[in-house]
């Protein structure tokens, strides 16, 4: 692995100048950008336009499928262990049971939960629709 640092470095800290380089070009490109519209630009065009954004028109359901994901995880993991404790008297030397009860618990529910996050999304969609 020696062999390769060296190159690794050197491609780090040449990433790292350009990306500076690059922050203060873009930040004049735009500094320019803005003195060039500003000298055009007047009051009335605005007039009646600024207001509070419209958030719920573009929400994104990411937070509620991966609440319900991981909520359904662990349920899954919940279920899994208490069928082992269950299933600990009948089969003590069989870990292939242990291990197929917390896999496909964690799975099952896993997927039932982005289920329901998805008719959650469908119901918050109509809603806003109406």
């Amino acid at each position: 692995m020696d062999f390769i640092t060296i190159p690794l470095v050197v491609g780090i800290i040449c990433a790292g100048i350009y990306g500076l380089f690059e922050l203060f070009v873009r930040k004049k490109e735009r500094l320019a950008i803005i003195e060039k519209i500003s000298n055009n630009l007047d009051a009335s065009a605005f007039e009646g336009k600024l207001g509070l954004p419209n958030y719920m028109s573009r929400l994104s359901f990411s937070a509620l499928k991966v609440g319900c994901l991981l909520a359904g995880i662990g349920l899954g993991l919940m279920i899994g262990f208490f069928i082992n404790l269950g299933m600990r008297n009948m089969y003590y030397q069989e870990h292939q049971f242990t291990e197929m009860a917390f896999g496909a618990s964690v799975l099952l529910f896993g997927g039932i939960g982005l289920i329901v996050a998805f008719i959650i999304e469908l119901k918050l969609n109509k809603d806003k629709k109406a």
